[in-house]
Order: structure tokens, then sequence, then C-alpha cells
């Protein structure tokens, strides 16, 4: 009788034993659930800007009833810079604007460049002559009639 019942206190402690490690591996496999990220917000589309394309390629900025697109090329004088400025929502052009830009340069030295205006293609112009590698910020300042407009834009080298 002794031995059954030492045989059931072992039987009973192994069972024990058993379930308490059941009990472990749900806890286990509890925490390998990933939650669910929170949903990332959206930025709306006029806070992001330089993400857009113009009709001309170019990163477009729009600054009240303006429109700025801003069009770098690389040549072999430096890079060459188009700006379209325009009006409105039917895009009329600005052509009695003066326009300027200060270009940060990697060094963080800055150089200010003025644009003309070509009014074959309606837009304006200037060249940047550095040649050097890397990114330029550039910070357009447009005057037109006392009006104050300024887009921001960043090219390449």
């Amino acid at each position: 009788m002794k031995t059954i019942k030492s045989s059931l206190i072992v039987l009973a402690s192994v069972g024990l034993l058993f379930l308490g490690a059941c009990g472990k591996g749900d806890e286990a496999s509890d925490t390998k659930i990933t939650p669910t990220p929170p949903p990332v917000a959206s930025k709306p589309a006029s806070s992001a800007p330089a993400a857009a394309k113009g009709a001309k390629g170019g990163q477009v900025v729009n600054a009240g009833a303006y429109h700025l697109e801003f069009v770098p090329e690389k040549q072999s004088t430096g890079t060459h810079l188009d700006l379209y400025l325009q009006k409105g929502d039917k895009k009329e052009t600005v052509a009695d604007a003066k326009v300027s830009a200060q270009v940060q340069l990697p060094n963080g030295k800055q150089q200010t460049l003025a644009f003309k205006y070509d009014p074959a293609d309606k837009h304006y112009t200037a060249v940047f002559p550095v040649k050097g590698a890397g990114q330029y910020p550039v910070k357009v300042n447009a005057d037109i009639k006392g009006e104050k407009v300024d887009g921001r834009f960043t090219f390449t080298q």
C-alpha cells in the first residue's frame, strides 16, 4: 500500500510539472505575437511640394498664388538653372520679377546668383559655375512689384 501511495505521489508530482511546463509554453507563445504597428500619418500634399514634378520635370513649390518650378541641368560650364515663375490657376508667366537665389555649397559657404528673364522661353535662367560634387540647397527669392515670393529647392552635382 505504501508503494501505491508513493507511486501516486510521484505520478501527481510529474503531472503537476507537466502542467506547469505546458502553462509556460503558452506564455512563451504569447510573447511571440507581434502587435500591429500604429498607423503612419500621411502628410498633406502641400507639406511635400519638392516631391512633385512640374510640367518641365523640375521641382515644384506653390507659394500663395504663385507656382515656382526649378529645373537644374548639368553642363560643362557648371549647372544651368531654370526657374519657371507663374501665377494663378492658369499659371500665367510672371515676366517682370527680380529673381535671385542663394546656393549653399557642401562646405557651408553661400553664393548668390542673379537670374535673368528669357522672353523667348518665358522663364528665368542663371548658371551656377561651381562643379564640385555634392548636394546644393537653393533658396530662390522673387520680388514681384514689391511682393516677396520664396521657394526652397535642392540639386546634386
